[in-house]
């Protein structure tokens, strides 16, 4: 992705250097920078910025393994990867979950998943 991102997501993390880990590996994207306060993280669809918490605010969140979800929030972000299986792996052994239900939708499968700091967002795989 040549120059800016036109589209992005921030995902802030208590466990910076893990939470980008784990996006990086199990959704298979490039890390473009990093510094102790970000990663960011693209494909050719999206830029990922995952951003340190403040430690005031990151004082007040727990972490626990593993991971509660948190589910009641505004927002989900969806990313197609190659396999749901591949990734439902990689996220376990990250410290994460893809869950095992699954949607059909037109011309993809879709799961839940989960990051080990408890956020929520999908998975998807093309179906064609």
């Amino acid at each position: 992705m040549p120059g800016p991102a036109r589209a992005g997501l921030f995902i802030y993390a208590k466990d910076l250097a893990r939470l980008a880990g784990f996006y990086e590996v199990v959704l298979g994207m490039s890390r473009r920078h990093g510094s102790e306060e970000l990663v960011v993280l693209e494909s050719k669809d999206i830029q990922l910025v995952v951003h340190a918490m403040p430690p005031d605010i990151a004082s007040k969140v727990t972490v626990t393994s593993p991971p509660q979800r948190r589910e009641n929030t505004a927002l989900k972000f969806f990313y197609t990867v190659a396999s749901i299986a591949a990734a439902r792996s990689s996220a376990a052994a990250l410290g994460g979950e893809v869950c095992e239900e699954q949607w059909q939708g037109p011309g993809f499968r879709v799961c839940n998943a989960c990051d080990p700091e408890g956020n929520i967002f999908q998975v998807r795989e093309s179906a064609l």
